[in-house]
């Protein structure tokens, strides 16, 4: 799997009462980075991290004993995990982070879909006034 971005979780790290994350943040980027790992599904991730959490879109991962909650978005096809938010297990109790992270949001359309759609109907269009 390919993480993006290490940089989410160096800054959470580098803040001050933080520094404790810093490795278990770097063991979960190593093994989710590793070559082996080839996630096709929620269960493959299930498998390996028994007490991830699906919630909506995003997958988060339980860091440093539970005293640190990582938000990530899995791209499975893609094979890339995308670092949306590291907080403390207090934070994500407070629920804020779902708005933040857009969990609850349908996934971004891809934009050459709508220009397809758009053109085959203008093109109908077009054909249905000259009686094509």
């Amino acid at each position: 799997m390919r993480v993006i971005s290490k940089t989410r979780l160096r800054e959470f790290w580098e803040i001050p009462g933080y520094e404790d994350s810093e490795g278990p943040l770097r063991a979960w980027h190593t093994h989710v980075s590793h070559k082996s790992v080839s996630w096709h599904s929620w269960a493959d991730v299930k498998t390996e991290f028994g007490s991830a959490s699906l919630i909506g879109n995003c997958v988060v991962f339980n860091i440093g004993g539970n005293k640190y909650r990582l938000v990530t978005r899995i791209l499975y096809p893609s094979q890339k995990v995308f670092v949306l938010k590291c907080m403390t297990h207090a934070e994500y109790d407070e629920d804020k982070w779902k708005t933040d992270c857009g969990c609850y949001e349908p996934p971004p359309s891809k934009p050459n879909k709508g220009v397809k759609a758009a053109t085959e109907a203008m093109k109908a269009t077009t054909r249905k006034k000259r009686g094509t």
